[in-house]
C-alpha cells in the first residue's frame, strides 16, 4: 500500500513520528508472520517542499505529484494546543495550498485519515460535512460551532465514515497508525502493538476535563458548577435551570451548541469524573462513592462506568496501585 502523508510547518512532532515509527515498525514485523500483508510504502508530501515541525525539525517533503498515487492520505496533527490560534491557523489563506490537496484526494477516491488538529485541516475543507468524526477531546467545542454539519462524537478515540477515518487527541495517532495496520493484518497489529507497548483505549472519554469542556460558554460553565455543588443530591435539569434565572429549553439548547450533548448526558460525566477520582484516591466502598456522587447504588455507578468510560471500579483502583 502506498501512503502519503501530507505534511506543513508546525506538524506535531510527536503526531507525525506515531505515524512514521508504527508504520516503519510493522513492516519489519511483517516476515514474523507466515502470510504477511503486503508492506507500506510512506511518503511525506507537501505543496511547500520541506517544512519545520512544531520543535524546529525539517522534514523533507515532496510535492503531492511527485509522490507515487497514494492509497491513502494521512493527515497528521499541528503543534496548535488551543482553540484561537488553531482556528486562524486552518482559516488562514495560506493553508489554501494543502486544502487542495486534500479536496484533490476525495475527488480522486483516495481514502483519507486525519488526527488532532489534523481534523480540523479535514473539516475546514468540507469533506466531512454530513460524516461522524472525532477530534481532540479539549477541542471539540470550537470544532462544533465550526463544524455544525459534522457529526462529531469526541469521546471516540477512532471514528470510521466512508472513505474517512478520524481519530483523538495527540497519542491517538499510534491509534490511528494502528487501525490501518489492522485493516491489512489483526494479527501483525497486534504484534506491533506489543513491541511498541501500545494498549487499546477505545474512548476518549475517561480522559476529558468536563470543566475545561465548560469554560468555553458562560451558561455550560454555570451549569457544570451547579451540578458539583449538588453532586449528591437527585439531579433536576429545571432546578439547575432556575438557579441560572433561566430556563430549562434554553439550558438545554447551550448544552447541546456547546457539547453536543444534553444537560443529563454533561452532568454524567461530571459525576463519573468525580467518582472515578473518589475510586483511585480513597478507601470508600463502591456503594459509598455512588451516593456522594448521586447515584443510589454501587450497580449503577458501575453500569454507567463501564458504558461511559469503559472501565470499572476494581480497574481504577488497580491502576492507582500501578496494577493493570
Amino acid at each position: 500500500m502506498k501512503i502519503s502523508v501530507l505534511v506543513v510547518d508546525g506538524t506535531f512532532d510527536s503526531g507525525l513520528a506515531s505515524v512514521l515509527d508504527v508504520l516503519q515498525t510493522a513492516n519489519e514485523l511483517r516476515e514474523e508472520l507466515s502470510q504477511p500483508p503486503p508492506a507500506w510504502q510512506v511518503s511525506c508530501v507537501s505543496p511547500h517542499g520541506p517544512v519545520r515541525t512544531a520543535a524546529g525539525h525539517v522534514v523533507a517533503a515532496v510535492a503531492p505529484e511527485a509522490a507515487p498515487a497514494p492509497d491513502l492520505l494521512v493527515v497528521p496533527g499541528v503543534g496548535h494546543k488551543r482553540p484561537e490560534p488553531l482556528l486562524q491557523w486552518v482559516g488562514s489563506p495560506e493553508r489554501k495550498p494543502v486544502q487542495d490537496v486534500v479536496r484533490q484526494a476525495r475527488a480522486d477516491g483516495v481514502p483519507l485519515a486525519a488526527a488532532c488538529t489534523g481534523t480540523f485541516l479535514l473539516a475546514e475543507t468540507g469533506v466531512l460535512d454530513g460524516l461522524p468524526a472525532t477530534t481532540s477531546w479539549w477541542l471539540a467545542p470550537p470544532f462544533r460551532l465550526r463544524y455544525p454539519q459534522v457529526a462529531l462524537d469526541e469521546t471516540h478515540m477512532l471514528t470510521h465514515a466512508p472513505g474517512v477515518t478520524t481519530a483523538g487527541a495527540a497519542m491517538a495517532h499510534l491509534d490511528l497508525a494502528l487501525s490501518l495496520v489492522r485493516e491489512s493484518s489483526p494479527a501483525l497489529a497486534d504484534l506491533t502493538a506489543r513491541y511498541l507497548l501500545i494498549d487499546t483505549r477505545p474512548t476518549q472519554a475517561s480522559y476529558a476535563v468536563p470543566s475545561h469542556l465548560a469554560r468555553t460558554d458562560p451558561a455550560v460553565s454555570a451549569f457544570e458548577r451547579w451540578v458539583r455543588d449538588h453532586l449528591d443530591q437527585p439531579l433536576r435539569i429545571a432546578d439547575a435551570a432556575r438557579a441560572q434565572g433561566t430556563s430549562e429549553r434554553t439550558l438545554q439548547r447551550a448544552v447541546d451548541r456547546v457539547l453536543g450533548i444534553s444537560p443529563l448526558r454533561f452532568a454524567q460525566r461530571i459525576r463519573l469524573e468525580q467518582a472515578a477520582h473518589l475510586l483511585r484516591t480513597t478507601d470508600l466502598p463502591t456503594d459509598a462513592v455512588a451516593r456522594r456522587v448521586g447515584y443510589e447504588n454501587a450497580t449503577t455507578l458501575t453500569t454507567l462506568l463501564r458504558e461511559r468510560l469503559d472501565t470499572t471500579p476494581g480497574r481504577l483502583r488497580r491502576q492507582a496501585l500501578g496494577r493493570t
